[in-house]
């Protein structure tokens, strides 16, 4: 069974199943949060709930209130509460109510801070934007409310407030750099040696005086001797060829960092006040000290 239960109150319905959403992400339980749309033409009539948990709550009151919505909140706060009143007033407003039962205070306040942080309104302000009052010291006389006033004026005299700063270190990813590949087609002059061969026709003629023989006969007509010549040329081709291969990748790296930061906390001081002596006794200049 849950003990403690943290109200949350929304200008929206949209707005309280979102912090629902939310109370769920965080790993509360669904069965114990509630989400109520209450309407200020018909407060006792037109209330919902996702899962019956504050209605039937509310119902329980009931019979200590005019409606549920009162009912449920004089459980919480008590029959003549002036924040049971003021809380049951905004919600009959036609706002809506999240609420969500926990266990423990640290419960508590986690899920009070998720419903801050999903918009929960500021109940005293919305009362006061109404014009919400306390109808249990509406008909006091006023006598009575300058007494009440007074009582709690010393109330809060005696009370002080000690409020502690904690420091939250959390962390958020920042591009701090990166690398971009780029390619382009550069063009480079380049030179290349090869040897080449080349054929020359050469005409030699030779100076003879002998007597000619039946050979020489045989060739003694007329001819065509041709003799050709070649020459070998460059050619030049390109074949392209992968000779290397440039990837990006990733290296992660971890480091330490040591966060050094202020906070402030609220110290109170207890100082014992002497009793004030009477007259006769104080020692002041002109009065000798009895003994």
């Amino acid at each position: 069974m849950k003990n403690q239960t943290v109200i949350g109150i929304f200008n929206t319905a949209t707005e309280a199943k979102q912090a629902v959403q939310e109370l769920k992400s965080a790993g509360f339980e669904l069965d114990f949060v509630d989400v109520s749309q209450a309407s200020s033409s018909d407060a006792g009539s037109n209330n919902s709930s996702t899962n019956g948990t504050t209605a039937k709550s509310a119902g329980d009151a009931a019979g200590r209130t005019s409606d549920n919505v009162g009912g449920f909140f004089s459980s919480l706060f008590g029959s003549n509460s002036d924040e049971a009143h003021t809380y049951a007033e905004v919600t009959r407003s036609g706002n809506s109510l999240v609420t969500a039962q926990v266990d423990t205070a640290e419960q508590a306040r986690k899920a009070a801070d998720i419903l801050d942080n999903a918009g929960a309104i500021d109940v005293d302000s919305k009362a006061a934007e109404y014009g919400v009052k306390n109808s249990y010291t509406a008909g006091r006389d006023n006598g009575q409310r300058k007494k009440d006033d007074s009582k709690r004026d010393q109330a809060d005299g005696m009370t002080a407030k000690v409020i502690e700063e904690k420091l939250n270190v959390g962390k958020r990813t920042e591009q701090t750099g990166g690398v971009r590949l780029r390619s382009r087609i550069v063009e480079k002059p380049v030179e290349a040696s090869v040897r080449l061969r080349e054929e020359h026709v050469t005409v030699q003629r030779t100076p003879v005086n002998r007597p000619a023989t039946d050979a020489d006969f045989k060739t003694f007509k007329e001819g065509d001797v041709t003799v050709t010549e070649s020459a070998e040329r460059a050619v030049v081709a390109k074949q392209a060829r992968v000779v290397e291969e440039v990837s990006l990748g990733k290296r992660v790296t971890e480091r330490e960092e040591t966060v050094r930061e202020t906070v402030r906390n609220t110290e109170v001081d207890v100082e014992q006040i002497p009793r004030k002596m009477a007259s006769g006794n104080a020692n002041q200049p002109g009065n000798p000290k009895n003994t």
